[in-house]
């Protein structure tokens, strides 16, 4: 056989051959394919299912709604009642929404009792008095009227009480009574305890004499 039979048989042999094995093996070489092809869409699935949870993770802050508070005004202000505001409101944004002072309250007591600066609480409550309107037993700061014994209460006003009657209440001495005037004005009497200018001790004593309005 010639040298260039012998190469032409080589390649037939070559050729005949790899489509033997081909054909051999065609049905394997199709599970593999098949294998490869569900495990690159796995991995694919995955990798998308993880990128949006983690959108998901981080654009949920932002849908975090926006807390209030409702806290009631009454008295001498131009449109009493309840409002809603927002959670770091303080008692001057109350006053601008419910209209403001209207012509008979006593600006005298509002601007020595009432801090507009001081944040308000959730179900808070602020009673503006008329000029000379007797609060609990006391007339406002410029009434001319005199109260008599029959006027007075049992229960202290800690936005407008004197400190003689906050020293007659158990256990608060002058150094105490001058703290609680100097934190008006106050919206719930549990503040003397959560501000800590009262033990519990003594709150828990006095706290069914107390009242802010």
């Amino acid at each position: 056989m010639s040298k260039i039979d012998t190469e032409i048989s080589n390649e037939v042999e070559e050729k005949f051959g790899w489509e033997n094995l081909l054909n051999k093996y065609k049905v394997s070489i199709i599970v593999a394919l098949f294998g490869l092809i569900l495990i690159g869409a796995g991995v694919l699935i995955f990798q998308t299912s993880k990128q949006e949870t983690k959108i998901e993770i981080i654009s949920s802050p932002t849908q975090t709604e926006k807390q209030t508070i409702f806290v009631d005004i009454e008295g001498s202000v131009e449109k009493p009642g309840v409002y809603e505001l927002d959670k770091e409101a303080r008692v001057e944004e109350l006053l601008v929404v419910s209209g403001g002072l209207s012509a008979s309250a006593d600006r005298d007591w509002v601007s020595k009792s009432l801090n507009r600066a001081q944040k308000l609480v959730d179900g808070a409550k602020i009673f503006i008095p008329e000029k000379g309107e007797v609060v609990l037993g006391k007339t406002s700061s410029t009434s001319q009227k005199v109260v008599t014994e029959t006027n007075v209460s049992t229960t202290v006003n800690l936005n407008t009480a004197s400190t003689s009657q906050l020293e007659a209440l158990w256990g608060i001495g002058p150094v105490t009574a001058q703290k609680i005037i100097e934190g008006r004005p106050y919206q719930s009497p549990e503040e003397l305890l959560s501000r800590k200018i009262v033990k519990s001790n003594v709150y828990e004593r006095i706290k069914d004499q107390l009242t802010v309005f």
